[in-house]
């Protein structure tokens, strides 16, 4: 995917993660999130077999969603210490 899709990707996921568990954030860290969560999703899929994010369509999406809840149950956890 080029640049400017995976800024508008990770807008999406971010911002999707983000009504999901209630965090208000601002549009530059759902972007954030969003990418970081398709590399964390990537991995987590690929350590179970499956392909990671491969392009703008659902399964990707669903991927890289999986990915940004990770993200934020760990970061979540780590703010609590």
């Amino acid at each position: 995917m080029g640049l400017l899709l995976w800024i508008l990707f990770g807008a999406l996921v971010g911002w999707a993660a983000s009504a999901i568990m209630g965090s208000g954030q601002g549009l530059l860290m759902d972007i954030v999130v969003g990418i970081f969560g398709a590399v964390i999703g990537g991995w987590i899929m690929s350590l179970l077999g499956y392909g990671g994010v491969s392009g703008f369509d659902l399964y990707s999406f669903i991927v890289a969603l999986i990915g940004a809840l990770v993200l934020f149950v760990i970061v979540r956890s780590l703010r609590k210490r």
